[in-house]
């Protein structure tokens, strides 16, 4: 399979590989996330009891208090942070959160990457050029993108 580019906004800096986890729900950090464990605490969510520590979290925006930017940052301190965030449109709670934290965040990707990406896909997120590349999807689709 050819590798796939999709080119984005920087937001914070830095070059990762990794698995995402994906949701088509915002998320907020604060009440949200248990910045111990970088498990989804919210009931409503569709990652609600997942990880999103160590792996590349793909969320189309975040939402809630400014706080959640601190919790961001005691996901990173605590070693539970997700390795990069790619946001449909991120927002100054999640960006402030991924720069104090060193996280690599880019936003605003020229494909929507909440229907192209799937749970599992490796991923190589360079937010210093801005440019997401799919490395490998986890499972196997059809043309129409659908699992077989």
């Amino acid at each position: 399979m050819a590798i796939q580019t999709i080119n984005c906004r920087k937001i914070s800096r830095g070059h990762v590989k990794g698995n995402i986890i994906i949701s088509k729900d915002p998320l907020s950090f604060l009440g949200g996330v248990d910045p111990d464990t970088g498990i989804v605490t919210d009931r409503e969510h569709d990652l609600y009891q997942q990880n999103i520590g160590g792996k590349i979290l793909v969320i189309p925006s975040g939402k809630g208090s400014t706080v959640g930017s601190y919790v961001i940052f005691q996901m990173a301190k605590n070693k539970n942070a997700p390795l990069a965030i790619i946001a449909m449109e991120a927002e100054p709670i999640i960006a402030t959160g991924a720069i104090m934290a060193s996280i690599p965040m880019v936003d605003l990707p020229e494909e929507d990457v909440l229907e192209i990406l799937k749970e599992g896909d490796l991923v190589e997120v360079d937010a210093d050029t801005g440019i997401i590349e799919i490395l490998n999807e986890s499972n196997k689709r059809t043309k129409n993108n659908l699992i077989k």
